[in-house]
């Protein structure tokens, strides 16, 4: 399928590795152009290998996403050097791992900014661009937490939410003016963090990491994680015109593990 995506213009937040890296790929692989940023210097590197491997443009920074101004410096380069911007992917990855008696004050804050505060600065610098265009797509990368919290994941499971609510409420504003704006909810992934998080719980459980995710893939009705490369591939298409009129939508892409009713 072509998802309509050839020389598009597409932003990708936390896009060193992990999941962030994955999405640059499925979007090279349609044929996008892309601004990739990174807390890390490792993003040059992955800059490197997507021009290497895709033969596509690609503009890579260096930006903290709990700095606005960051970001904004991020978005501004972006559309100064394609004159538009067509696509918004904000991952940002996730808050430390704990539980309530576990974390302190200055988590919460930390958490606040990472998670929620990137995602509206983010919106905030492209919505006027996008605005004046007539059109864009926006994803927030989440996760499954956001309706059955997890063990040990107490800022994950109370701030995430939150980004739904503004996914919810910018789908409610900006759909009439021709921005489609959606959620992505990964379960279980094979990413560096997922396997911290084993080694988390394996130090509380006085377990090991194997035997932590073990525990997890039993409730997977799948049966296993997801790949990075799956999750690359649903993000590509829901931000994508082949998923033209899928709007403020919430994909859960967890193998079945939520058991919630709609």
């Amino acid at each position: 399928m072509d998802l309509g995506l050839k020389d598009q213009v597409v932003l990708i937040t936390g896009a060193s590795r992990g999941l962030g890296y994955a999405a640059v790929e499925a979007f090279a692989a349609e044929g996008a152009r892309l601004a990739i940023c990174s807390h890390s210097a490792a993003i040059e590197s992955a800059a490197e290998a997507v021009r290497r491997n895709y033969s596509r443009p690609v503009l890579a920074m260096q930006a903290d996403l709990t700095r606005q101004e960051d970001i904004e410096g991020f978005v501004a380069a972006a559309a100064e050097a394609y004159g538009q911007i067509d696509i918004l992917v904000a991952n940002a990855g996730g808050p430390r791992p704990g539980n309530f008696l576990e974390v302190r004050a200055s988590d919460w804050e930390d958490a606040f900014r990472l998670t929620l505060m990137s995602a509206v600065h983010l919106c905030y610098a492209v919505a006027w661009r996008m605005l004046a265009q007539g059109s864009g797509s926006i994803v927030a990368s989440q996760s499954y937490l956001v309706k059955q919290p997890a063990e040990n994941l107490v800022l994950s499971n109370t701030i995430r939410p939150a980004v739904v609510g503004l996914m919810k409420s910018l789908a409610n504003e900006f759909g009439p003016k021709g921005i489609r704006v959606n959620s992505i909810h990964p379960g279980w992934t094979s990413t560096e963090r997922v396997v911290l998080l084993f080694e988390d719980r394996a130090r509380r459980a006085g377990t090991t990491p194997e035997v932590e995710a073990e525990k997890i893939l039993r409730t997977v009705p799948l049966g296993r994680m997801a790949t990075v490369e799956e999750y690359g591939r649903t993000v590509a298409w829901l931000a994508s015109p082949a998923a033209s009129f899928i709007h403020g939508h919430a994909l859960f892409l967890d193998g079945g593990i939520v058991q919630a009713p709609l």
